[in-house]
């Protein structure tokens, strides 16, 4: 990951939590937002890669994706 999170960067922790919770988290993370911001997701399901990356092409978000083990995903979500 080459941009590192800073302290306006909102994280959102859907450890634990099966899809597709982790894509709820981040929907309502975004409704809440007012402008532009970063947002860490951190998920365990593989699936959410799946669900995470095609929302964010769908709303023209900027989307990195980053494995941390076989249990932790990371997205670094930046809303324009």
């Amino acid at each position: 990951m080459t941009t590192l999170p800073s302290h306006s960067t909102e994280i959102i922790d859907a450890l634990g939590q099966p899809c597709p919770m982790p894509l709820l988290m981040l929907k309502r993370a975004l409704k809440k937002s007012n402008g532009k911001k970063l947002y860490l997701l951190k998920s365990s399901d593989p699936h959410s890669e799946i669900d995470v990356t095609r929302y964010c092409q769908i709303k023209n978000l900027q989307c990195q994706t980053t494995k941390i083990s076989e249990n932790e995903f990371h997205y670094l979500i930046e809303s324009l």
